[in-house]
């Protein structure tokens, strides 16, 4: 088999792997709120269920990622796959509310099986000077099953049972395993890197005040994000009596607009202040946030969501190449992204779980407010913290 050929099977049965398996998480993510506060749920509890999956996936995400080295990329693979098919028929069955919350403790569990190695193994695969469009394809696999898993659930939830939109998820992860287990090559055929492991530390890395500005705000923007997932569907229900058709499309258009636009404002980061870019995109992040707390009817919030689409695609790219500027200079690459990509996970748990206590106390009506907080404070953080040179237009400025 040639090189190219080679390179083209792995990359697109990772590909529709990561992109059916990402729209069957996602088709059950906007009804879980829902369908939680008809079994009983407080808003505590409905905080805990999302943010359980981000716990467990913040945990184990470093630990497959090492043992995928040893073990083999696609036995990691096709056992996250294989536990997720499991969960569906698990979800489609349980009729507690603590049920629900062990089972998105283990679909974190599976998540960080299935996205990270993905990555790492088309990482490896991906030719040199390459890199960028072939990161940036590969993400819309990730931004294509977020926008459409939405829609998909909350239609079959809306003509059937809500037991069927958790058997989808199902269907889709097993097109994923089958296609990991008969395309992917056998451990020992698997692509190999050339690997420096990396000796430091992430306390270390977080003592430097550009990264760990850039840390933080990934964070907050990330809880803020959760926040929205998480209570905006009980929102949308309880005060303005939307379906869940209606919900699941609000939600993807975030989704949608930020994918639209990464790869220009990405372009644009290239050549301006990346500083200026991600303060611009929290600035559009905190008018959005407040207009939701006015926000009454469908027309309204699509709006603020594909606003919010724009405040992450300003924000986001530019965050991201300062990150892979600080993993040239300090020669840590690997534990920067790693740093990263618990930065996002902790924000989906800290957001919704710090939401829920919070409206326990005083009122679901702040729900919007608190986010807007988060993030106006990451946004100063950002601001005062991030360093001018790492974020000027060229690396060597």
């Amino acid at each position: 088999m040639s090189k190219d050929h080679s390179f083209i099977k792995i990359f697109l049965t990772l590909f529709i792997s990561v992109f059916v398996t990402t729209m069957g998480a996602s088709i059950i993510g906007p009804l879980l709120p829902v369908y939680a506060h008809q079994l009983g749920a407080g808003p505590f509890q409905i905080g805990l269920i999302f943010g359980a999956f981000s716990f467990t996936r913040s945990i184990f995400v470093p630990f497959f990622g090492k043992l995928s080295e040893r073990k083999g990329k696609k036995t990691i693979l096709i056992c996250g796959l294989l536990i997720y098919l499991l969960l569906s028929v698990l979800y489609s069955m349980t009729k507690d509310v603590w049920h629900l919350i062990f089972l998105r403790l283990t679909q974190g569990f599976a998540s960080a099986m299935i996205l990270p190695v993905a990555q790492a193994y088309v990482g490896i695969i991906t030719p040199e000077r390459y890199e960028g469009r072939i990161m940036g394809l590969f993400n819309t696999s990730l931004y294509g099953g977020l926008s459409l898993g939405p829609v998909v659930g909350g239609f079959v939830k809306d003509h059937s049972d809500i037991r069927y939109s958790f058997l989808s998820m199902g269907v889709l992860a097993s097109v994923g395993f089958f296609l990991c287990f008969f395309f992917l090559p056998p451990r020992k055929n698997e692509p190999k890197a050339d690997r420096n492991p990396e000796k430091t530390s992430y306390l270390k890395l977080l003592r430097d005040p550009t990264l760990f500005s850039l840390f933080f705000f990934r964070i907050c923007f990330t809880s803020c994000i959760g926040i929205i997932w998480t209570f905006l569907p009980l929102i949308a229900t309880l005060k303005l009596g939307l379906s869940s058709t209606a919900i699941g499309l609000l939600l993807s258009i975030h989704v949608i607009v930020s994918c639209f636009f990464q790869t220009p404002m990405g372009y644009l980061a290239d050549r301006f202040s990346k500083k200026s870019m991600i303060i611009t995109g929290g600035a559009i992040g905190i008018i959005s946030l407040l207009a939701l707390t006015k926000a009454k009817g469908f027309l309204e919030i699509a709006f603020i969501n594909a606003l919010l689409g724009i405040a992450s695609a300003f924000s986001i790219p530019s965050l991201m190449a300062i990150s892979v500027i600080e993993g040239r200079k300090k020669n840590a690459m690997g534990s920067i992204m790693a740093l990263m990509a618990q930065a996002h996970s902790i924000g989906m748990l800290f957001g919704p779980v710090m939401t829920g206590i919070f409206i326990e106390v005083f009122s679901l009506e702040y729900t919007f407010f608190i986010a807007t907080f988060i993030l106006a404070f990451a946004t100063a953080v950002t601001g005062i913290l991030i360093s001018e040179k790492s974020s000027s237009f060229s690396e060597n400025s």
